[in-house]
């Protein structure tokens, strides 16, 4: 299991994408398959003559069951398991298009985006290492004042400027005390510390003549000749660079300066209009207004470190090149979630809200079918973008959905409803078990507690039963007796340090004995 998960997620074969997903997920078998079969069929269509490829449409899957049986977290695993663009949305996001709703294409422009980032991350990966030897020596620049190659050939006046980032440089007269450590007090204090020559001895009319002639070696002291001083400040800046990488200027202040961002103004989206190129081109007026204004920012080395690293990375990054990649894996092997589905299917006569969510249903189709959708990194064509829609159907049936609709969704799974021994294994088998959840939580407190294999049926029956008796939630039916057999000892867990704790089954009906026998509370409570 170690191997697959590093392994790269378009190399995986479909018994090993159902393999990961049993690691979170408990049954629903049906469902895995038809994921990973879907997943799967994305990677060998690329590999396909490009005439050939642009023949085969994803075919979509429709999950069908009662909430809390695992369609959501099928998605959220995908989503992490799946090396391309991925997006959950709720169909009733959608519901009042028109009124106070979003555009249905937005999920298209929404998508383009996490594509666009997935990719710039990439990008920005194999420009790190530059990156970080780029800012080391920005740091020793704002250390160490006037060590640097483009630094030595300035002029020192007091403030000077490297590579978009500026750092101060003060004079001190004599008898003057040092600040406390700061790298913004430049040579003096890196000297000092570094055990060089002692710089801080000039009298003040010394200091007030090196400002004027922008000698930083005079402003500092006379005990170096300046002769020697170029030869001093490197060997300063290498025993500051070693002692950067140990990690021991970390909490060193430094003053750098960054693009000073703008509030950008907040717009609605009103009814039927499409608002998306409005707001990106408010966005560039404002950032061609903003541009080149810039702030300075006191930050320790650890902070500095990563924004001057992030600064070059989208420096280094080609925008352009960004956009097109992005553009280009969206629609190749972009993947939308369409969650709660059923929410926006018509039942019986038309009329009312029911009109609306018909009309969500007709904007989604030409989505779904293939339609070219405009966003700020260019047309986007959604033929080969794969959806996964779900829903409950308590109320609705996938045939109350449009038949046009209906077409567009050729695989339907139907999940199955959880029963005890689908509770038991809930509980114990999941990496994220919640058994495991509440142990680590209070293995914080020093508090350990065991879960006795009594106590796990006793759990899992009680679930069982009151889904049966009240409303059927799934799994999530557990979330709530767990956190009500453990409420107490969660409370007064800071005074049991150091105890270990057995949960039975009769510490668990002690808990809920009384929710249980009384009816109308445990419809409450759990």
């Amino acid at each position: 299991m170690e191997l697959l998960e590093n392994k790269n997620a378009q190399d995986l074969t479909p018994k090993q994408i159902v393999e990961r997903l049993d690691a979170y997920i408990v049954g629903q078998h049906k469902a895995k398959k038809a994921v990973a079969i879907a997943l799967r069929n994305r990677a060998r269509r690329m590999k396909l003559p490009e005439d050939i490829r642009d023949e085969i449409a994803p075919k979509n899957i429709l999950l069908i069951g009662p909430t809390g049986v695992g369609k959501t977290e099928i998605a959220r695993r995908l989503a992490k398991l799946c090396n391309a663009p991925f997006l959950k949305v709720e169909a009733t996001k959608y519901t009042e298009v028109g009124y106070v709703g979003r555009d249905v294409e937005s999920m298209i422009r929404d998508l383009t985006a996490v594509a666009y980032n997935m990719v710039q991350s990439e990008m920005q990966e194999g420009f790190r290492k530059t990156a970080e030897e780029r800012v080391e020596e920005d740091l020793l620049d704002l250390l160490v004042p006037g060590s640097g190659e483009k630094s030595s050939s300035r002029k020192a006046q007091g403030a000077q400027q490297k590579d978009g980032h500026s750092f101060f440089i003060p004079f001190f007269g004599q008898g003057e005390k040092q600040p406390a450590a700061s790298a913004q007090q430049g040579a003096p204090l890196a000297a000092e510390e570094a055990g060089s020559e002692k710089l801080i001895s000039a009298p003040a009319s010394d200091s007030e003549a090196a400002k004027k002639s922008g000698d930083v070696s005079a402003a500092a002291g006379e005990d170096i000749p300046k002769g020697n001083k170029k030869k001093a400040l490197a060997a300063l800046r290498e025993k500051f660079r070693v002692m950067l990488r140990e990690g021991q200027l970390e909490d060193r202040t430094v003053e750098i300066t960054v693009q000073k961002n703008a509030p950008m103004p907040v717009m609605e989206v009103f009814a039927g209009g499409n608002m998306e190129d409005l707001e990106s081109m408010m966005q560039g007026m404002m950032s061609m207004a903003m541009g080149g204004r810039t702030k300075t920012k006191t930050a320790p080395v650890s902070e500095a470190r990563k924004i001057l690293t992030q600064e070059h990375l989208e420096r280094m990054v080609d925008a352009d090149k960004v956009g097109e990649e992005a553009k280009k894996r969206t629609e190749q092997a972009g993947i939308v979630f369409v969650d709660e589905i059923d929410k926006i299917a018509v039942r019986g006569e038309h009329g009312g809200q029911d009109v609306s969510r018909e009309g969500v249903q007709r904007d989604i189709l030409p989505i779904v079918e293939g339609s070219m959708v405009n966003t700020r990194y260019g047309v986007i064509d959604t033929t080969h973008i794969l959806f996964v829609a779900a829903g409950a159907f308590n109320l609705a049936k996938p045939s109350d959905l449009i038949p046009e609709l209906q077409g567009r969704f050729p695989l339907r799974v139907e999940l199955d409803s959880l029963h005890a021994e689908d509770f038991k294994r809930i509980l114990l088998e999941p990496k994220n078990a919640l058994t495991k959840q509440y142990a680590a939580l209070l293995s914080t407190e020093e508090v350990k507690i065991n879960f006795t294999p009594a106590a796990i049926e006793r759990m899992s029956s009680l679930a069982a039963e009151v889904n049966a008796k009240a409303e059927n939630i799934g799994a999530r039916r557990l979330h709530t007796i767990m956190e009500t057999v453990l409420e107490e000892l969660s409370f007064d867990a800071d005074e049991r340090r150091g105890e270990t704790i057995d949960i039975t089954a009769e510490y668990v009906d002690e808990r809920l004995k009384d929710i249980i026998e009384d009816q109308d509370l445990s419809r409450y409570i759990l």
